[in-house]
């Protein structure tokens, strides 16, 4: 493995962790001013060693009552405002090294509580789905976004056709079928649906299949990632959006490549996200370039 040591400058801690394999670098960026750049995380996402789905970055708190400000980082340089599988490995990085268990997030879409439970899974708390169009956001009015205009294909028979859309702090748009989820090119489609007109700011895409009252399967293609083995947001946005059509209950099993997840949808309107977190092995890097180096044990 080569790394860039030699050109280091101002050096933090990280963890390279996953959620379901939703590929995370949690980085520690507490009693330190300044981010982590778009520049280091792109430099980051090219080195397979440290390639990542997301980047959080946990800074001293700004607001009374919470314990820390999560800045979350796509792997193409962009900002994302919701990140469920990077925000279990924090909560699991946290608690390993304090022993607390539970903690409060300010987070680019507002507050966050999770807390590691007695299991080792970590349930976190992902707020309120939003279904208004001007909230999500689209370009244009829709006055029912359980199922939307939208389709990709030939007119008259249409590969993927009649998303369901909800922001979960993110845009989302779920594409119900009845085929195994693997059957879908979604690595060609992913970026044409994620850039289509009618998201302004971008979304992410999922394709999802009912297989039981309470269990889902889906793939998705993240905004500003690609594809992804686990993407905790869009499990949300899938199982409110399939209680919220009659596909299923408000618990439900969503079944991603990485593995399973728990969504609750409670009666609150807030919606529980469990699972786990793995760590995989840490270093210390440059936020503004993004060179690294593995810690001494794991050199």
């Amino acid at each position: 493995m080569t790394t860039q040591a030699q050109t280091m400058t101002a050096q933090v801690p990280f963890a390279k962790m996953n959620g379901l394999g939703n590929e995370i670098l949690v980085v520690d960026m507490r009693g330190r001013a300044g981010r982590v750049e778009s520049e280091a995380a792109i430099a980051l996402a090219a080195d397979p060693a440290t390639a990542f789905d997301q980047i959080m970055a946990i800074h001293d708190p700004v607001l009374e009552g919470t314990d820390y400000r999560i800045d979350i980082i796509n792997s193409d340089g962009s900002r994302a405002q919701a990140c469920g599988n990077g925000t279990r490995c924090v909560v699991q990085a946290l608690a390993a090294e304090t022993g607390r268990k539970s903690y409060t997030f300010q987070a680019p879409t507002g507050i966050i509580s999770a807390e590691e439970l007695s299991d080792g899974l970590i349930a976190v708390d992902m707020g309120e789905p939003a279904f208004e169009w001007n909230r999500i956001p689209l370009s244009e009015a829709f006055h029912d976004t359980r199922q939307i205009e939208l389709q990709i294909g030939p007119i008259d028979a249409p590969v993927l056709h009649s998303p369901s859309v909800v922001s979960m702090g993110n845009p989302h748009a779920i594409f119900w079928v009845s085929e195994d989820v693997w059957s879908f090119d979604l690595e060609r489609f992913g970026p044409l649906l994620e850039n289509h007109p009618i998201f302004p700011e971008r979304a992410n895409i999922s394709i999802a299949r009912v297989e039981a009252a309470d269990e889902i399967r889906i793939r998705t293609w993240e905004r500003g990632a690609g594809l992804t083995r686990a993407c905790g947001s869009a499990a949300c946005a899938t199982g409110v959006a399939a209680a919220r059509t009659g596909r299923t209950g408000r618990r439900t099993i969503v079944h991603v490549p990485g593995g399973p997840l728990i969504i609750d949808w409670r009666d609150t309107n807030h919606v529980i996200m469990t699972g786990p977190a793995e760590w995989e092995f840490s270093g210390s890097l440059d936020p503004a370039g993004g060179q690294w180096q593995p810690a001494e044990q794991d050199a």
